[in-house]
């Protein structure tokens, strides 16, 4: 039987860490502001902002067919209100990305409900699996009812408008 070395340790546990998914942290404050239709600003209770994006979805971007609209029902919901964030990572604007629950219910699947959002298939992998199915049928009822950007037969997801 062979024993492992420091180094092959060493480099086993890190192996893990990466594959591993990181600790899930919860985020508690009041929302300050609504950016956009899946951005907002968060005031935790020691006074510090965080900005958030909500995770498992992309809205309409500002200047975007129903972009105004999307920002506006995500701050009827919200603004102003306290909120849990339940998120893992921060994207590469350094926005934490997160689930946002506003007394107990999915203010993210909210959106897409309201046909205001897509579901983010690029990042589903990010998501626990029922949001994914969650998500998923909630964009595909909404598609089907023509709520919200679904009425456009055109819509472009903001993904492919960002690109233009």
């Amino acid at each position: 039987m062979r024993t492992l070395t420091p180094r092959l340790t060493s480099a086993l546990l890190l192996a893990l860490l990466w594959v591993l998914p990181a600790p899930a942290a919860t985020l508690t404050g009041r929302v300050v502001r609504v950016v956009d239709g899946d951005t907002l600003v968060l005031l935790s209770e020691g006074g510090a902002q965080h900005r958030t994006r909500l995770a498992g979805i992309d809205a309409p971007e500002r200047g975007q067919p129903y972009g105004h609209k999307s920002t506006e029902h995500l701050s009827q919901l919200v603004a102003g209100r306290f909120v849990v964030v339940d998120w893992q990572n921060r994207d590469g604007c350094g926005r934490i990305v997160g689930k946002v629950l506003l007394a107990g219910e999915d203010v993210c699947l909210e959106q897409v409900e309201a046909g205001l959002a897509w579901h983010y298939k690029h990042y589903q992998h990010e998501q626990a699996p029922r949001d994914r199915e969650l998500y998923s049928k909630a964009e595909d009822e909404a598609r089907e009812a023509q709520r919200g950007l679904w009425a456009d037969p055109d819509a472009v997801p903001p993904w492919k408008w960002r690109r233009r």
